[in-house]
């Protein structure tokens, strides 16, 4: 039986998944397929529903990896702690809930240099900045200044990560740092950033924009210009897509692989 993955969001067409996916069953020399799908949140329960034996996996993206949690019937402890789910494995009837955000996040940072963090900037209040900052917890940070569009979030989220035992501070997306980041984790549109990003980079010694469309983001351009180290979106789809498909078919791929194959289609150099 041929068996059958996909990633689920809406929007959807944008999505490098497909492409690095493809490139892993390749080059594991499986005969597997996996599409984009649009899904909403409306519409997620009834797609569950509907599938059959031939599935295997699933991939969420907005606004998808909050509202899959009830769905499910086992949540891993990552997951459970940001409330958010970006993998879903079904096997043996039953559909489990993992976040490969998380590890994906820390193997990025790790692969450019950076394996520890005592003070971080975060935009952005939705799934991905609550994996980011659980990221930066496994990595030693200390405290974390939250920017947000909507204040509320903001500081629910900086509520969360004080619970966590980090010293967190919300403030409004339209400001910077106070003071200067080891790192400055950019979560929201590039669009959201135009007017600020030499003010933001000025800030931070290592940028890491978890966007890739447009690429490269105006962020990490702006980021290069001004000689700081950067750490890309490919870089962390790839990372977080690599432990995808080791969940979805129990064997590994190299991290360049997925890498390749997503900087090829976006048509940039690396």
């Amino acid at each position: 039986m041929v068996r059958r993955c996909a990633v689920l969001g809406k929007p959807i067409a944008h999505s490098l998944s497909p492409v690095m996916h493809r490139a892993a069953y390749q080059h594991l020399g499986m005969d597997w397929t996996y599409d984009a799908i649009e899904v909403d949140e409306a519409g997620l329960a009834r797609f569950l529903t509907g599938l059959d034996e031939g599935w295997r996996g699933l991939s969420l993206t907005m606004p998808l990896k909050r509202v899959a949690l009830p769905l499910l019937d086992e949540v891993s402890d990552t997951a459970r702690e940001v409330r958010a789910v970006n993998t879903i494995v079904l096997e043996d009837g039953e559909r489990r809930g993992h976040n490969t955000d998380i590890p994906g996040i820390v193997a990025a940072l790790a692969e450019h240099g950076v394996t520890g963090v005592s003070g971080a900037a975060v935009l952005g209040t939705g799934a991905t900045a609550a994996s980011s900052i659980a990221a930066l917890i496994r990595m030693g940070v200390a405290e974390v200044v939250i920017l947000g569009r909507d204040p509320d979030e903001a500081a629910a989220l900086a509520g969360w990560a004080g619970s966590l035992g980090v010293r967190a501070e919300a403030t409004s997306l339209d400001t910077s740092p106070a003071r200067e980041v080891e790192l400055l984790v950019s979560t929201v549109p590039a669009a959201a950033l135009s007017a600020m990003a030499h003010t933001l980079v000025q800030a931070a010694a290592v940028v890491f924009d978890v966007g890739y469309s447009p690429w490269p983001s105006p962020l990490l351009e702006t980021a290069l210009s001004a000689g700081r180290r950067i750490v890309t979106g490919v870089d962390l789809l790839a990372h977080q897509a690599v432990l995808q498909v080791a969940l979805m078919t129990g064997d590994t791929v190299p991290v360049d692989v997925l890498r390749r194959a997503a900087v090829a289609q976006l048509g940039s150099p690396e």
